[in-house]
């Protein structure tokens, strides 16, 4: 594992409340940056994922009957 030195020009408040979410959360900052950057990372390879699956679903399921325009919307 390599490890990265950053730095970085912070608001001050915004370092404070993201230190007070991360104690909140019972993690670090350190563990925060590095999920942000694994997930930034491998963004493009998730979409792909998803548009796989909605790709293979498409069309395969049925209800026996035309949804109605609300029906269609719920979330």
């Amino acid at each position: 594992m390599q490890s990265l030195t950053l730095n970085l020009d912070l608001d001050d408040q915004i370092l404070e409340d993201a230190r007070a979410r991360a104690q909140a959360e019972h993690t670090t900052l350190d563990e925060v940056m590095t999920r942000l950057l694994a997930e930034y990372a491998r963004r493009e390879q998730t979409l792909r994922e998803y548009d796989a699956v909605v790709q293979r679903v498409c069309g395969t399921v049925t209800v026996g009957r035309k949804l109605t325009r609300d029906e269609m919307n719920e979330r």
